[in-house]
């Protein structure tokens, strides 16, 4: 055979085989949105929008006169000799500022921005940068620790670029997405990739569910926009895996949608159901006779609550909540808490083999006064620096509380006066200044008749323990 017949019986083999492959593939494979030859056009179209975010606050360090030794706590010895002696060595506080980097992006054209609560919780001062190199000061105007969500506000004399919000629940693994943010402070970088997967939990809060995605996010990025590829937000960038790469989590924007309406108030109050549930497994599934393995069985009613006054049972199964199907037990709390306090749902439930539907109306999940900073009109007790949770019967089981009664410190802040004088996150306060503390309310009158002595006194509980925990109020 000579080469010029060779060549063309080659070519007729390939041209077949192309025909063969076509004809075999399905006809969504060859349809398909081809990688874009550039993402210039979209990434010039939402820059502007997106904004760095830099934090400032002031820690508070306790140190006494005289000279610092390495290696020593209190400084040096013959001061703190002299200086008691001399009643000279009274200790006293200086500010350490520490400044933090971000990013957020414009929701709308009077100054709206979303970002993350990690990147400015705590903030003393918080400065956003645009596009244009122009600085503002921001307000925060509401936060929600639980899905690390806040919203920021800037004054402008003009109308300012914004991002349309888009729908992360039409996302598919697969789909293309920008991030665009401030990695270790380098402005406005843009990095492109796919979801990798979608409703992940990596254990950051009580309502995790993830878009995994393989764009580069590193630190900085934080509170940054991913987009589709129609230029709208479809996520919150969050967080990383340190040891992986190609690895990053952003919040799903349908949950911040959600939440928006509150953050923008101030407050955020969620929904509560007042129930225990569990996972439904393959086998729970089969003796309830469930056809597949969905969603969430109740293994206990709470007293008092929503779900015992609407008439819920130990070993119903939730299947719906207002016609949303329940794929897997940890959809059902982020349903709920979606809902406001008072809001009535509809729940599909399956009990003895038979679906019924239940109407219940949901109160505040927080409860009465659940967790707050506590606050004054007396400056001293405004920089006490905790927050304090009610202790209802279900937060005993829960965290596994000794008391079904009394309020129980959750949050420190690291340079409040109650952290400097030896309380912990956990404690639970049963005296202030000799007043018992029962509730929320008990504890915040106890602070008010506080408000002109020179000290706090508190007994609290710490695991099987009692002990007093003395609290200066600055003069």
């Amino acid at each position: 055979m000579t080469s010029q017949l060779r060549f063309r019986w080659v070519g007729f083999l390939f041209i077949t085989m192309t025909i063969i492959v076509s004809l075999l593939l399905p006809c969504e494979l060859l349809s398909a949105a081809p990688m874009p030859p550039t993402f210039a056009p979209l990434v010039s179209k939402l820059t502007p929008a997106v904004v760095n975010i830099n934090t400032e606050k002031h820690l508070r360090s306790r140190n006494n006169r005289g000279f610092d030794v390495p290696g020593r706590r209190g400084g040096d010895p013959f001061e703190e000799f002299f200086g008691n002696f001399f009643g000279h060595n009274q200790p006293h506080f200086r500010q350490r500022p520490v400044k933090s980097l971000g990013s957020g992006f414009i929701i709308s054209a009077d100054g709206y921005i979303l970002t993350n609560n990690h990147v400015v919780a705590d903030a003393d001062e918080i400065k956003i940068t645009l596009s244009d190199k122009k600085i503002y000061d921001a307000t925060l105007v509401g936060r929600d620790e639980k899905t690390d969500l806040a919203v920021l506000k800037i004054d402008a004399d003009h109308k300012l670029p914004f991002v349309e919000l888009g729908d992360s629940s039409a996302l598919q693994v697969g789909d293309w997405v920008i991030a665009i943010g401030n990695p270790f402070g380098l402005a406005r970088t843009v990095t492109a990739g796919i979801v990798s997967a979608q409703g992940r939990v990596i254990g950051s809060g009580p309502y995790d569910d993830f878009i995994q995605t393989d764009a580069s996010i590193n630190p900085g990025n934080s509170g940054g926009p991913l987009f589709n590829m129609k230029g709208e937000v479809v996520g919150i960038n969050t967080a990383i895996v340190a040891s992986g790469q190609g690895i990053g989590f952003a919040i799903p924007v349908n949950m911040a949608k959600d939440l928006l309406p509150q953050l923008k108030s101030g407050k955020v109050s969620r929904g509560r159901l007042g129930v225990h549930i569990q996972e439904v497994t393959p086998e729970l599934a089969a003796s309830f006779g469930l056809d597949e393995k969905q969603g969430a069985v109740i293994s206990e009613v709470v007293k008092d609550s929503p779900a015992e006054r609407a008439g819920l049972e130990v070993g119903d199964i939730i299947l719906a909540v207002d016609g949303k199907k329940v794929a897997e037990m940890r959809n059902l709390p982020r349903m709920i808490a979606a809902k406001k306090p008072g809001t009535k749902v509809l729940l599909k439930i399956l009990r003895m083999g038979k679906i019924h539907k239940i109407k219940v109306v949901l109160d505040d999940l927080e409860g009465d006064n659940g967790e707050e900073f506590s606050h004054s009109g007396d400056e001293r007790l405004g920089n006490l620096g905790l927050s304090v949770r009610q202790i209802t019967p279900e937060l005993a089981a829960r965290q596994r509380l000794p008391l079904e009664q009394g309020v129980v410190i959750s949050r420190l802040k690291p340079d409040g006066l109650t952290a400097e004088a030896g309380l912990q996150v956990g404690d639970i306060v049963l005296m202030v200044n000799n007043k018992k503390v029962k509730t929320v309310a008990d504890f915040r009158h106890a602070l008010e008749e506080g408000k002109g002595a020179h000290y706090l006194r508190f007994l609290v509980q710490r695991q099987q323990i009692r002990l007093f925990v003395v609290v200066k109020l600055e003069q």
